[in-house]
């Protein structure tokens, strides 16, 4: 008699049961990582923001409302727009291509609190999640 070696239909029907339980526990987690990190990125601009408008206004004793004359890139996705900038403050958002109903906001100075959107604290970088 020979014996024929393999495995089951049954056996690999489990198997492939199994790895489907895997990749939908797996699936949302990396989903909320990408987020987290479009998040960060936001965040990151926005503090280099800050530091490229406080080197501006060392120079110009005023800020600025253009990001080519800070000679500031954005990261790749994300798109800041400096809602005002005087001489006494500033204030902008930023959104990232990945979020789209999610933005980050900061304002510095006597700018309107409004135009750092949903910055609520002078300084403080705050976003919409």
């Amino acid at each position: 008699m020979s014996k024929k070696s393999g495995f089951t239909l049954i056996e690999l029907l489990i198997v492939v049961v199994i790895i489907g339980i895997l990749a939908s526990v797996a699936i949302p987690k990396f989903a909320a990582s990408r987020e987290k990190s479009f998040v960060s990125t936001m965040k990151t601009d926005l503090k280099n923001l800050a530091t490229f408008q406080e080197i501006h206004h060392n120079g110009a004793y005023t800020y600025s409302t253009s990001l080519s004359t800070l000679e500031m890139t954005p990261s790749s996705g994300v798109t800041i727009t400096i809602n005002e900038a005087t001489g006494s403050g500033w204030a902008a958002t930023a959104a990232h291509a990945g979020l789209i109903s999610e933005h980050c906001g900061i304002y510095q100075g006597n700018a309107a609190v409004a135009g750092g959107d949903p910055g609520a604290v002078e300084g403080v970088i705050a976003c919409t999640r």
